[in-house]
């Protein structure tokens, strides 16, 4: 399994010319990354303002965090797996008018899967997304830049799964198949945005950024 694997080893999987591990798994290994983050600064003993409710919170976030953290391991190898998937569907025989019926079926289960798959890494980034607000608002200051760590780790799980998502779901015939992968992504995302803004404010991010800004460009720009 990719998650059994060292860093090192897992890096040279995803530096190899195979398929797999692909963007898919990156993006779940994203996700676990930054939930892992949310779960260091929910289990700090300090919270913002050291209350009794504060920890509360803290500890039932930390809870949900650590269950999103396993989903979100075991996507990475998920993700691999139903690639696997569609590439042994395309693989099978269509000789015969009921090879080819099979074959087509089998296509459009695998394609099925690995469009869930990435839904799966999407719903469980995003609902961390949501308790990052609640780990920023009552954490410990001194942890806020490992939040916001953890904020961009899992706009990327988001985003890099909607990729995927997108990439797969043309691939699929069945038009309430569609209708019900889309409506579960809108669903998914709905409060992305807010949640974002929210951490941003009570993490001091903007401030953050401020200050690096003033120092020159964010993203390393070349002055002439």
């Amino acid at each position: 399994m990719l998650t059994d694997k060292t860093v090192n080893e897992l890096l040279d999987a995803f530096s190899s010319s195979d398929p797999t591990p692909g963007g898919g798994s990156a993006a779940a290994l994203a996700g676990a990354i930054g939930t892992s983050l949310l779960v260091m600064v929910a289990s700090l003993p300090k919270t913002k303002t050291n209350t009794p409710e504060e920890r509360q919170l803290m500890d039932q976030a930390r809870a949900e965090l650590l269950a999103i953290r396993r989903t979100l391991t075991d996507l990475v190898d998920k993700d691999a797996a139903a690639y696997d998937l569609v590439v042994a569907a395309f693989r099978k025989p269509k000789g015969t008018d009921e090879e080819k019926v099979a074959r087509k079926a089998a296509v459009q289960d695998a394609m099925r899967v690995a469009t869930e798959v990435p839904l799966e890494t999407l719903q469980a980034s995003a609902r961390a997304m949501t308790l990052s607000v609640t780990v920023a608002e009552c954490g410990n200051p001194s942890a806020m830049s490992d939040v916001g760590v953890a904020l961009q780790l899992l706009t990327s799980a988001i985003t890099g799964a909607r990729y995927n998502i997108e990439t797969n779901i043309g691939s699929l015939a069945d038009p309430a198949v569609v209708q019900e992968i889309s409506q579960a992504v809108l669903e998914s995302t709905a409060d992305v945005g807010v949640s974002a803004s929210r951490v941003f404010e009570a993490a001091g991010l903007i401030e953050l950024l401020r200050q690096a800004s003033a120092r020159g460009p964010l993203m390393g720009g070349h002055r002439r």
